[in-house]
């Protein structure tokens, strides 16, 4: 069963972040949105997790947030960008939605 996680919240304010770490299995994709995207950026402790998570849970950002956020160059490596439409694709392709508020 494959799990789309979407976490809105910076993990610099929230550990909703390490929390769905714990929980996202292989197959899962993590889905940052909102502040969530400060978990993205380079150089920061949220990166390095998001580099040591298994290889079986694959990361996607939210494109507008993570430009109204002024964030665009700044995205740690083997982060997907999705756009609005890319949003719905995961959800459609996922079994199930789990968003950590």
């Amino acid at each position: 069963m494959s799990l789309l996680h979407t976490i809105n919240k910076s993990p610099f304010e929230s550990n909703t972040f390490d929390t769905c770490l714990g929980y996202a299995l292989d197959g899962s994709t993590v889905l940052l949105i909102e502040d969530g995207v400060y978990a993205a950026t380079t150089d920061t402790s949220a990166a390095e997790k998001i580099k040591n998570a298994s290889s079986g849970v694959t990361f996607a950002v939210l494109g507008p947030d993570l430009q109204a956020r002024g964030l665009e160059g700044k995205l740690a490596d083997g982060i997907k960008v999705v756009d609005y439409e890319g949003f719905v694709n995961l959800v459609a392709e996922n079994d199930s939605v789990q968003s950590w508020l």
